[in-house]
């Protein structure tokens, strides 16, 4: 595997997820001996001329590092990550999709995690300038605002096993 495709979970002293690396920044942490190796993928290692070394799937950092956990930023990629990159009236995910004010902009409707959802664009003009009960379109979820832990949940699928205890998925 490509040192470079290969994803690792970091998390802070206290074991609580913060990022996912590649495996060659993830490395350089372990080296560098700001990070310990938590879990290792079981069939890849990584080989120097003399030497071979356990690919590394979680690190956890040996410092704490206090973050001001701000919420997740709104913006398209987070938006499509949240919603599962599918239209939130019909479900597939098979088709180029838009982004959509549940409540228009010309009825008052603003750039929010609770009024913006992804649609498919037949989705998107049949509702036109309603509202999804006007339009007679329920949602399939609710559109809130997403944790961080819940867009690194969505944007790796399928997770490890071995990441979903720390990403409160068991």
């Amino acid at each position: 595997m490509p040192l470079l495709k290969s994803k690792v979970l970091v998390l802070n002293a206290s074991y609580e997820p913060l990022s996912i690396l590649d495996a060659r920044n993830a490395i350089m942490l372990l080296f560098g001996g700001k990070a310990v190796t938590v879990a290792n993928h079981p069939e890849h290692r990584i080989r120097t001329i003399c030497e071979s070394f356990p690919m590394p799937s979680i690190v956890r950092l040996t410092a704490f590092i206090r973050l001001r956990y701000s919420t997740a930023l709104l913006n398209r990629k987070n938006l499509f990550r949240r919603d599962g990159f599918k239209c939130q009236y019909c479900g597939r995910k098979d088709v180029q999709l838009t982004i959509d004010h549940v409540l228009p902009r010309s009825r008052g409707g603003e750039d929010s995690w609770d009024n913006l959802i992804t649609a498919c664009k037949s989705c998107n003009t049949i509702k036109g300038n309603r509202t999804p009960l006007e339009a007679g379109m329920p949602t399939l979820s609710k559109p809130a605002r997403p944790t961080q832990i819940m867009l690194m949940r969505q944007h790796f699928q399928p997770v490890s096993d071995e990441w979903k205890p720390y990403l409160f998925m068991s």
